[in-house]
């Protein structure tokens, strides 16, 4: 059994820690079940893309804290022998051994969630396990997406709409503050954006579904964006991701037609240390002068406070998810406050290097992102040999 030590390359940890991952986990059921119990919880859910960030917490508070049975669908490496496999795996392994402890159900499926295979896979096993299901999260973060009606192999890019963009970033293997220009997106790169990240996938689940009848009839299906500053809008609202995320927004207005207002939402959450994220140009910056500024004032919230608030003030409130005027839910709207905001551009404006440690949370990035992959937990043994080969119990 090998020893398992974080090795960095870039914006990925190559190697990930089991024990780690499961504490982490375990960490996120312990803040729900410190939480008062959900009212009026969905109680059979689905969550497209669960085993990491916002997908694995929107599996872990409706389970935890209001009893749901729960399905995740995943794309991630097993662990062998010799190698550990990906975050995600052990994420789901830990999930399901913990919920199957407390007499919840769960299963998963690990395989390519854009293919009409998965989804016949997944549509069979709700009519054999649940019946139909009441609410389906997609939180699928994906690099590239095969479309099942043509077979071609679509590609997303991280890149500004208009001109070369050039800002500050956070080179986070040196521990330092550079410039970044980042070349503009070709139309064909725009459009391949939208279709890995947009919501035509998210529509073809809900169809798919909708047509093998395993959704009730009052079903509720959430979909996850993101705004943020204009400090960011070049490389993100305004960026490739930005016109996929539009498309999602349109996807859920044409699913409200379908099946009925508030049906398909779009939620726009804080932004956060994922693997996501973390990949993006300027982002991590971003997040280390906001982590910093929010802790200081007492809201910060980390993946699982935010959807646990998702559910609480919105899906199982009685008055029903609340809107903006675009009718989107805001979960990011403390993160959007102007005194945080101008916060923010203050630091943003004369950060340097020399600034990095005194005026940003770089140490509370680097801390939440090796937590990603299972390093950096209080009680893990990591000079310890450890068991990377560890099946799903369903």
């Amino acid at each position: 059994m090998p020893i398992l030590k974080p090795k960095i390359r870039g914006f990925i940890c190559t190697t990930s820690h089991p024990d780690g991952c499961a504490a982490h986990v375990q960490e996120q059921i312990d803040y729900v079940k410190s939480q008062p119990a959900l009212q009026n919880a969905p109680k059979k859910v689905l969550v497209i893309g669960s085993s990491t960030g916002y997908g694995l917490a929107s599996r872990i508070v409706p389970a935890f804290g209001g009893g749901a049975a729960t399905m995740g669908v995943f794309f991630e490496k097993e662990g062998t022998e010799a190698k550990p496999g990906s975050p995600g795996w052990y994420n789901s392994v830990a999930f399901e051994e913990k919920a199957k402890a407390e007499g919840l159900y769960a299963r998963s499926f690990n395989g390519d969630a854009f293919s009409n295979e998965m989804k016949e896979q997944v549509i069979a096993a709700i009519k054999e396990d649940l019946g139909q299901v009441d609410m389906v999260v997609y939180s699928l973060a994906s690099p590239r997406r095969t479309d099942p009606t043509d077979g071609q192999t679509y590609r997303s890019v991280l890149k500004p709409t208009g001109d070369t963009y050039t800002q500050h970033t956070l080179n986070t293997d040196k521990g330092t503050v550079e410039e970044v220009s980042i070349e503009s997106a070709t139309e064909q790169e725009i459009a391949d954006t939208v279709k890995v990240m947009g919501g035509e996938d998210w529509k073809m689940w809900i169809d798919a579904m909708k047509e093998a009848g395993v959704l009730a009839d009052n079903f509720q299906t959430v979909a996850y964006s993101y705004i943020g500053p204009e400090i960011t809008w070049a490389v993100y609202t305004d960026g490739t991701i930005g016109r996929a995320k539009e498309h999602l927004e349109q996807t859920a207005a044409a699913m409200n037609d379908q099946f009925g207002e508030k049906t398909a939402l779009v939620s726009v959450n804080k932004a956060l240390v994922t693997q996501a994220s973390s990949a993006i140009p300027v982002v991590p910056l971003y997040i280390s002068i906001l982590y910093k500024i929010m802790k200081e004032k007492g809201n910060h919230e980390g993946t699982i406070e935010q959807i646990q608030r998702l559910f609480t003030d919105h899906y199982c409130s009685a008055d029903g998810p609340k809107l903006d005027e675009k009718g989107r839910i805001r979960i990011d709207n403390w993160e959007m406050e102007e005194d945080v905001q101008a916060a923010v551009l203050k630091v943003w404006e004369g950060i340097s290097t020399e600034k990095l440690a005194s005026e940003t949370d770089f140490a509370g990035y680097q801390k939440e992102f090796l937590k990603l992959f299972g390093f950096g937990l209080e009680g893990i043994d990591y000079d310890a040999e450890t068991e990377t080969l560890r099946p799903l119990p369903n």
